[in-house]
């Protein structure tokens, strides 16, 4: 199954649907973005959308394929054109977002002592969770 997201207002996500990827062959057989999109256009009237990968994050396909829009979309996500990538929600007001993997940071890094923690605005730091 391919994966498209629907982009609304503000390049927002605004739906993420499945598509059978026989919609999106050609006439030699390889699939085509542009075959979804129409596809989806002629079922919905709604014609911005955009393929997903359900096995992307941070640019890394998780199976070892092609990495496609560095993220997966999800319903409040942006669809950055510049970067052809989809961007969460930012988190916190403080995090950073990391121009490669389009995923926000934590501008301190989390400790790697094997504890868990989260992470506090107010101070910008990490808490233990005890």
């Amino acid at each position: 199954m391919a994966h498209f997201a629907k982009i609304g207002l503000n390049s927002k996500v605004i739906q993420v649907v499945t598509v059978n990827n026989n919609e999106l062959l050609d006439s030699n057989g390889i699939e085509q973005e542009v075959n979804g999109i129409n596809f989806l256009t002629n079922l919905t009237g709604w014609a911005i959308w955009k393929q997903t990968s359900y096995n992307t994050k941070g640019g890394v396909h998780k199976l070892g394929g092609t990495p496609l829009r560095k993220n997966h979309a999800g319903i409040g996500y942006t669809y950055d054109e510049d970067r052809d990538a989809f961007i969460p929600k930012k988190p916190f007001a403080s995090w950073i977002l990391n121009e490669d993997t389009c995923l926000w940071e934590a501008p301190v890094v989390y400790p790697s002592d094997g504890q868990k923690y989260i992470w506090n605005e107010t101070i910008q730091n990490w808490e233990l969770v005890e």
